[in-house]
């Protein structure tokens, strides 16, 4: 269907009927078609050197120009009708040379006929091309008015789809042509249809898909190189080039450049008679095409056809225009989105916390159907992947195993990756993966899901090697209609801009994570100072009141500073472990039971005034409260909050807590009389090690990790903890549901994935 589809010939030859060396794919991607040596039949060529000699003419310059032409090595006369001609090449021969070659157009009259003339200069000759002027020709204010109403259309539109139907429908009306497309490749090269203007009579190509073999790697250069193409008449033979040297001349932007014979057969197989094409082409890339198609044979004036490359270079312009606004809005959102996982990442307590809280955002910015976020021994799913595919993806990308070494691993497919690994991981065949963290390790890896399309082919797209009116050769399809292909086991790949996305997150995160090792590192190091002092402490109080007892001294007095002592000691080391089980992801370990929750607030509120008994406790307890919960680690919880609240109250102010249910949760809260905390601090309150808790003057035996547990302990009831400042309150909030999720049953903690 594509008017552009294999302009291949042999090598190094002619193309002529009757050829019988065979033509493969191989060789078709190595022709030169630049060299053919032909021209089309409606014009003429001529080329001269630095002195105004010809060196070069088509074998129908006389008979078409209609005039004597100088022979092969003779200079041009300075004499009518050849006057201007000589003026323009001399001017040409004299320009400093342009790269790519600037054509310039003329008009002259050679033997009582108008032509278009259009000189440029390559290497070292003028290339002089002759298209006689047709009754189709406009006139110039009429066209031109035309034309700046197209181009004005097309700079109106704010949509691709809308520009390229636009575009069609313009440049069919400018020219004529029986049908207009507009192709827009893909990553593969391959091209879709995606706008059409054509007569009734003519079956549509919209939506159909086709190959990328359609387009030689040669001819997609010259079509970056020369933007448009005209192919006037399929049924004209080609006319020979005959000249004095034996290299042969760069025909790259030549107007009249022939045709390869394959690329006329599939025209003619098409029913087409006439055909060109403008290309659509961003960023020196070949991103689209406007492909013409006429039943009879149709020369389209020169000054129509610049006209067609300028509407093309609009196209282009917008196109470009149109991407780059989606590329700015979407590296606005993929900014957003890295300053605020890094924020996350540097507050919450580890990097999987952060990125997990920022999974829907992930996924959206780079168009990921689920994610999967490994931190050591953790893993966090999101999307329906199953457990044992995100398992035997994680095993073979570590690189301990053999895995890949890089930090950024993206398919899209699975082939090549072991049975095993494409079984289990079945429709996921999109992977990104990013290695975060060295250490635990670190993975965050999106996924897509198999992309399963029905391509409606414009013929099938595998060539045929059969024997065709050329001889045995590679032959274009004779039959254009639909061919549907099921295709499966592919996602659309990653983009530039995902993998550019990817990377400076990539980059954002691993700085993140290697800040928060080292703030973290130098935290510990504080800790166990304090914890190594803070336990010397007990220890020689219940030393020195070892030797006491021995002594006889009173018993009772010297048990309870050991009982205090051995307390003190307990609850140092408790903590510390809990928070080498958190920081292990092994977790605090739950055991759900019935109970109710206001007796055990009583019970608790009860044990602090026995420890400390000048401290005032204010209750707010709304009778019986059953839930289904851990009473020792609700204990533990509620010990550290009103603790916390003793030590940082105001002296002589009370302690008020207060159990509630509302709705389906039990409400918790402990307040003190007290400042408010200041934001900095706040933000980090959950989190442990804080340089500004250890070591606090007023709880000097505290080791900054209380809070963190006991929002730990709120977690793992399926809630959480809050802290907020009523003034002149501190106030702390744990809720969480009365019925755990789940069966319901005892004994089994609610789920934190």
């Amino acid at each position: 269907m594509a008017s552009w589809r294999g302009e291949i010939a042999l090598p190094g030859r002619v193309p002529m009927i009757g050829v019988t060396e065979a033509v493969t794919l191989d060789n078709c991607e190595r022709e030169q078609i630049q060299l053919l040596s032909h021209v089309q039949a409606h014009g003429a060529l001529l080329a001269f050197d630095h002195h105004l000699r010809l060196v070069r003419a088509s074998a129908n310059a006389q008979a078409l120009l209609g005039v004597p032409v100088p022979a092969l090595g003779r200079a041009l006369a300075d004499a009518e009708p050849w006057t201007a001609i000589r003026e323009a090449v001399r001017l040409e021969a004299s320009s400093p040379p342009q790269h790519p070659p600037l054509p310039h157009e003329h008009e002259v009259t050679l033997g009582g006929r108008l032509f278009d003339l259009i000189v440029h200069r390559i290497a070292d000759e003028v290339v002089a091309e002759f298209e006689p002027r047709t009754p189709r020709s406009v006139a110039p204010a009429r066209f031109a008015g035309e034309a700046h109403r197209s181009l004005d259309k097309l700079r109106r539109q704010r949509s691709i789809v809308a520009l390229l139907e636009v575009a069609v429908e313009e440049m069919r009306a400018l020219t004529g042509f029986d049908r207009v497309m507009a192709y827009r490749f893909r990553h593969d090269a391959s091209g879709d249809v995606v706008a059409e203007a054509c007569i009734e009579s003519l079956e549509p190509f919209l939506g159909r898909r086709y190959p990328a073999s359609d387009i030689p790697a040669q001819a997609r250069r010259l079509y970056t190189v020369n933007t448009l193409r005209l192919i006037a008449d399929v049924r004209s033979d080609p006319v020979p080039v005959a000249g004095l040297r034996e290299q042969p001349l760069d025909m790259s932007h030549c107007v009249l450049r022939s045709v390869s014979p394959v690329h006329i057969e599939y025209l003619r197989n098409m029913g087409v008679e006439a055909s060109m094409s403008v290309s659509i082409v961003v960023g020196g890339q070949l991103w689209g095409m406007l492909a013409c198609h006429h039943g009879t044979g149709l020369q389209v004036p020169y000054a129509v056809r610049m006209a067609c490359d300028v509407l093309g270079q609009i196209v282009a312009a917008n196109v470009q225009s149109l991407l780059a606004g989606e590329a700015a809005q979407r590296a606005a959102r993929a900014a957003t989105l890295r300053s605020r996982l890094v924020e996350r990442t540097l507050q919450d307590d580890d990097a999987l916390s952060a990125l997990a809280s920022m999974a829907d955002g992930l996924m959206a910015g780079f168009d990921a159907h689920a994610l999967l976020i490994a931190d050591g021994s953790k893993l966090s799913v999101h999307g329906d992947v199953p457990p044992e595919a995100a398992r035997a993806l994680l095993q073979w990308l570590d690189p301990d195993r053999g895995g890949p070494r890089t930090r950024l691993t993206a398919l899209s497919s699975l082939e090549g990756l072991p049975a095993e690994v494409r079984d289990a991981m079945g429709k996921w065949c999109g992977v990104l993966a990013l290695r975060y963290d060295d250490h635990a390790p670190g993975w965050m890896v999106l996924l897509r899901k198999e992309q399963v399309e029905t391509i409606a082919w414009g013929g099938k797209p595998e060539k045929e090697y059969t024997i065709g009116p050329l001889g045995p050769r590679l032959t274009p399809r004779g039959s254009f209609s639909v061919w549907r292909e099921e295709v499966r086991g592919k996602a659309v790949p990653w983009s530039a801009g995902d993998l550019q996305l990817a990377d400076d997150l990539l980059g954002e995160v691993v700085r993140a994570v290697g800040t928060r090792h080292a703030e973290m590192s130098r935290a510990r190091d504080q800790l166990l100072a304090v914890l190594g002092h803070d336990l010397r402490n007990p220890l020689q109080t219940i030393s020195m009141a070892a030797h006491v007892l021995e002594r006889g001294a009173d018993a009772s007095k010297l048990g309870r500073r050991i009982r205090d002592s051995s307390s003190q000691m307990q609850r140092l080391i408790s903590q510390v472990l809990d928070m080498s089980r958190l920081q292990a992801g092994l977790g605090l370990g739950f055991s759900f039971e019935e109970l109710d929750v206001a007796a055990l607030v009583d019970r608790v509120a009860d044990d602090l005034l026995l420890a400390h008994p000048g401290s005032v406790i204010e209750r707010d307890l709304a009778g019986p409260l059953p839930a289904q919960a851990d009473a020792d680690r609700l204990a533990q919880m509620l010990g550290n909050l009103m603790s916390n609240a003793r030590h940082h109250g105001e002296l002589g102010q009370p302690v008020a807590i207060r159990a509630v249910r509302e709705g389906g949760d039990v409400v918790l809260q402990v307040r003190n009389a007290a400042a408010a905390i200041p934001p900095d601090v706040a933000a980090d309150l959950f989190t442990p090690f804080k340089r500004q808790a250890v070591g606090n003057r007023r709880n000097r035996g505290g080791l900054g990790l209380g809070l963190y547990i006991a929002n730990e302990i709120a977690r793992g009831h399926g809630g959480g903890l809050s802290y907020s400042y009523e003034a002149p309150f501190v106030v702390f909030t744990a809720r969480f549901p009365a019925r755990q999720a789940g069966n319901g049953s005892p004994g089994h903690p609610p789920s934190r994935d």
